[in-house]
């Protein structure tokens, strides 16, 4: 674990039990986002902090029937589709579904499409848990997508069967790019807060 960079002669000097580590807003169509751990024993080095969040607000460039896309995101590089497992439900109001959604791996929710209503943006809240620990991490990711007076909400559960530790992110739609003007914050959550 790296020399927290919140704690000064034994006295913690960060307020917040939350660290801003990273934002990314397009500027063009872009296939993924990564956010990447320096690595470097800094107050924004990953190997300190217990959990990550990320609050994406996002859309997806494809252009299909749907007014959904999934979104997807690898952790560590790994790309394989079957080292993650989701459980899924997500409703749309008059109806809802749940599935262990292999087909849907490694998702977090479903993010409007091109062929949605024009600028409108869905959102996600997704928790990365115990992400330095020797054991598949698990994560949970709560959506929601408005489709001017339709949509639909989501909640994923995941786990990535990798022990190692969470050094990178990688956010992308299962088909085509992310949308310009999407945007992805996020968040380190330090040990104290679960101490």
């Amino acid at each position: 674990m790296a020399d927290p960079g919140y704690i000064v002669d034994g006295v913690l000097t960060d307020p917040e039990a939350w660290v801003a580590l990273a934002s990314t807003t397009l500027t063009s169509d872009t296939v993924s986002i990564t956010f990447t751990s320096p690595a470097d024993g800094s107050s924004l080095d990953w190997s300190q902090f217990m959990d990550l969040v990320a609050i994406s607000y996002w859309r997806s460039a494809f252009t299909t029937g749907s007014a959904y896309e999934v979104g997807w995101c690898f952790l560590n590089g790994d790309t394989t589709t079957t080292n993650y497992t989701t459980q899924l439900i997500y409703g749309d109001g008059s109806s809802v579904t749940a599935s262990a959604a292999s087909t849907y791996d490694p998702a977090i929710q479903f993010g409007t499409t091109k062929s949605a209503t024009a600028t409108i943006f869905s959102c996600c809240v997704s928790h990365w848990f115990d992400i330095n620990s020797g054991k598949f991490k698990s994560s949970v990711h709560q959506g929601a997508g408005d489709q001017d007076g339709t949509g639909w909400v989501s909640l994923a559960a995941n786990t990535w069967m990798d022990q190692a530790a969470i050094t990178s992110l990688q956010f992308k739609m299962e088909n085509g790019s992310i949308k310009d003007e999407s945007r992805i914050d996020l968040f380190g959550v330090l040990p104290r807060m679960v101490a």
